[in-house]
């Protein structure tokens, strides 16, 4: 009997929703195999507060995919987001004493210094990015393999996570009985599934809006230049729309979803919606325009934050290719043209590709990021001997 083709599966674990994709790896090829999908349930806001209620989702989600995809999983790279997450940058030195040509393994190795940080109390190392390095005082060598010097400098980029966190929901899976092949930041999943090389070579920015985090990600070529999460996300929305109208929360959700623009003049504003009432009083109304104003409010707030980041890193005039939106808070009508108002630059949508016969439903920002964690998934295993913590961590991941 021919070797079944390899699984590579990816698990988004939200705090709204849990999401799971199953791929076939098949000669170089990745093909959609199933999916699974369930309310989530043990989180607080983004914090896990119920580890045995998330082992349960887990469980939930990835044997809905594994019946529709006919197999039986056994491990899988999970993404970590949520307001624990934060971005730094830090330093790694290797003097070598003596002027020489620098080699792989020097580049590796002062990568690999930069790792020994200190850190706060209750902080680990999520992911490591490599972004240049400085030579004798010399900054900005991309990839120095050659030149001679006497001192390599690493500069590196790191998102942290609570320590303890990060645990909880790794032991949610395992008594899942899955094994995590490897956790990594939510956006760089996304990032895998929505943006090319070509993007990420002449700027781009990533941010993935859940319903109760946020996170960001900033792409200068193989550089990260900032990795982190941004304290506005889809629930701010709601809540807003709940008591400007007030309204109940998952009324004012559905209102949001149904009738709701982040921007004015693009729906018909000048109509009425109906406004849901508690048993026994009369149904209201209210003018379109009043939700939209609201949740315009909001989205501005939104990009504002993310272009004062992009500030901080100087990037603010330099996304030739924009900032891409994913996650179930980017479907609301008007994001986009919002962020292009805001940010001075092109918008779009994080759509999945690269993955034979994804189902259309799939096609959405909703799914970007378990479909991307599949793709590392599959990457992974084909790139068993690949070091990950290499200077071409970028290149390793994406190309």
């Amino acid at each position: 009997m021919a070797d079944r083709p390899p699984l590579a599966v990816g698990l988004d674990l939200g705090s709204a929703h849990s999401r799971c994709i199953i791929l076939g790896i098949d000669d170089g090829r990745l093909r959609y195999r199933g999916h699974g999908e369930v309310a989530s349930t043990g989180w607080h806001k983004s914090r896990l507060a119920d580890p045995q209620a998330l082992t349960a989702c887990v469980q939930a989600a990835v044997r809905r995919a594994e019946f529709e995809a006919k197999v039986v999983v056994d491990a899988m790279v999970v993404g970590i987001g949520g307001a624990s997450v934060d971005g730094h940058d830090v330093r790694g030195l290797y003097e070598f004493g003596r002027p020489r040509a620098i080699t792989i393994e020097d580049m590796a190795y002062a990568v690999e210094r930069a790792e020994n940080v200190r850190l706060e109390e209750d902080r680990m190392i999520l992911q490591l990015f490599p972004q240049d390095f400085t030579l004798d005082g010399r900054a900005g060598k991309r990839y120095p393999r050659g030149a001679t010097c006497s001192r390599l400098e690493a500069n590196v980029h790191i998102a942290t996570v609570s320590e303890q966190e990060h645990g909880s929901i790794l032991t949610a899976v395992q008594q899942a009985s899955y094994a995590v092949e490897e956790t990594i930041f939510e956006p760089v999943g996304a990032a895998y599934a929505a943006v090319s090389r070509d993007d990420r070579d002449r700027g781009v920015a990533l941010l993935d809006i859940g319903m109760h985090s946020s996170e960001l990600i900033v792409f200068d070529g193989e550089a990260v230049l900032l990795a982190r999460s941004i304290p506005i996300s889809a629930d701010h929305f709601t809540r807003d729309a709940a008591v400007g109208l007030t309204l109940q929360y998952d009324d004012a959700e559905r209102l949001k979803i149904e009738y709701g623009c982040a921007i004015l003049g693009l729906t018909a504003d000048n109509s009425y919606i109906e406004l849901p009432s508690p048993d026994g009083r009369a149904m209201r109304e209210a003018p379109r325009k009043q939700l939209n104003e609201i949740l315009e409010a909001r989205a501005e707030e939104l990009f504002i934050h993310v272009g004062s980041e992009l500030v901080t890193i100087r990037m603010d005039q330099k996304l030739l290719e924009g900032v891409v939106l994913s996650g179930g808070g980017a479907l609301l009508n008007g994001m986009c043209d919002m962020a292009e108002r805001v940010l001075n630059c092109p918008a779009r949508n994080a759509l999945p590709g690269g993955i034979l016969d994804l189902p259309e439903e799939l096609s959405s920002p909703a799914w970007t990021t378990a479909a991307g964690l599949a793709k590392y998934s599959a990457k992974l295993k084909t790139n068993r001997g690949a070091k990950r913590k290499a200077p071409g961590l970028m290149g390793m991941l994406f190309r």
